[in-house]
């Protein structure tokens, strides 16, 4: 018999997965442009960041506990690609602090209380397309991937660029930062600083139009491995986390692009798994809370999600690249799923059925979906 946990490890049965995805009601439509991203806020409540309408060049807050706008910032002069909220500030400053990169090749910093602009990072000569932060040294570090065809570490505590990571031959379109590499997984952790970095093996992963993923050493700037085996550009890679139970944990990364998604081992500087299923562009992956117990491959494995421009989200055994174990079927009319992710909100009446966990999801009509 298969059984099926949360990251909680309530065991379930194998079969409860579509049963769960099906409990999960979409109670959240905000229509609002293209979106490109959302990000889970660090206390009290969930807000989702987008891209707002063409040429309006600005990104919402959203309380989805009523369903509200609560603030909007203007201030980057092109499309708004990337939105975080910064666990660097919050972490050492108690601010909440959002995090945004564009088009016009700048990364800015937001405070939402007083709503004005707190910083500007501005030494990209292209489009940025994505930034992610530490989660090591309270946050500390944010890495950025730009159309000028490099990936850069930033210190958000000095302003100063830290490296400029050289390899791509075109624009970089996905990063991601290694996660902790000891069971101190405490975001004040402050034995990770920038010196010791490279020692405890702490690295950037990094997806580009020139269709490879590229490892980093974070303290030398040095290239260590180049993944080669997508057809098109690599939108989307992810690390994975030993916090999870994740088979293989961080020295395995998630990648989508072209109708696929690929699990890379990194000590090996192989490819594991494929998974094969949409009909179209795979637009974002993400690591899910689930774990499937299957006694025909032996052991636990995890759970992957994807979403791609066919409007469906898939659900994956990471051990096995058979048929998908789930879909989810989108509106026809959402024009594709652009990105996703599984959160945890502390609302009243959440049942055991939903084990507690929401997928939110937005889509190139412009909707943000929450399902739990």
């Amino acid at each position: 018999m298969s059984t099926f946990h949360t990251e909680t490890k309530t065991s379930l049965k194998e079969e409860d997965i579509p049963l769960i995805i099906q409990h999960w009601a979409r109670i959240l439509n905000i229509k609002a442009g293209w979106i490109n991203d959302f990000d889970k806020f660090i206390i009290k409540y969930v807000m989702l960041f987008l891209k707002c309408k063409p040429k309006e060049f600005k990104f919402r807050v959203w309380d989805v506990d009523n369903n509200k706008q609560i603030q909007s910032f203007n201030g980057h002069s092109n499309h708004v690609y990337c939105v975080k909220f910064s666990p660097y500030h919050y972490y050492n400053h108690r601010r909440n602090i959002i995090c945004s990169s564009s088009n016009d090749n700048t990364i800015r910093f937001w405070d939402i209380k007083d709503d004005k602009q707190l910083q500007i990072f501005s030494q990209h000569t292209g489009w940025i397309s994505s930034i992610a932060f530490s989660s090591f040294s309270g946050g500390r570090y944010l890495c950025s991937g730009s159309g000028d065809n490099t990936v850069r570490l930033w210190d958000v505590e000095t302003s100063k660029s830290l490296h400029i990571f050289n390899g791509h031959e075109a624009g970089v379109w996905c990063v991601d930062i290694s996660p902790l590499q000891s069971n101190n997984n405490s975001y004040n952790n402050k034995s990770n600083n920038i010196g010791v970095i490279g020692g405890n093996g702490h690295t950037i992963c990094s997806g580009s139009i020139d269709k490879t993923i590229r490892m980093w050493d974070i303290e030398t700037a040095q290239q260590l491995i180049v993944f080669k085996g997508h057809k098109y550009t690599v939108i989307s890679v992810k690390y994975g986390s030993n916090d999870l139970g994740i088979i293989g944990g961080s020295n395995t990364i998630l990648s989508g692009s072209d109708e696929s998604i690929r699990l890379w081992d990194i000590r090996s500087g192989q490819q594991i798994q494929v998974f094969d299923g949409h009909a179209d562009n795979m637009n974002a992956v993400e690591y899910s809370p689930f774990v499937v117990d299957n006694n025909e491959i032996g052991g636990s494995s995890n759970v992957i999600c994807s979403g791609s421009s066919d409007n469906k989200i898939c659900f994956w055994d990471i051990r096995s690249n058979k048929k998908e174990l789930y879909v989810i079927n989108g509106d026809e009319e959402d024009n594709g799923i652009f990105c996703l992710k599984f959160i945890r909100l502390n609302k009243k009446g959440n049942s055991d059925r939903g084990c507690g966990i929401n997928l939110c999801y937005g889509t190139g009509k412009g909707l943000i979906y929450l399902w739990g």
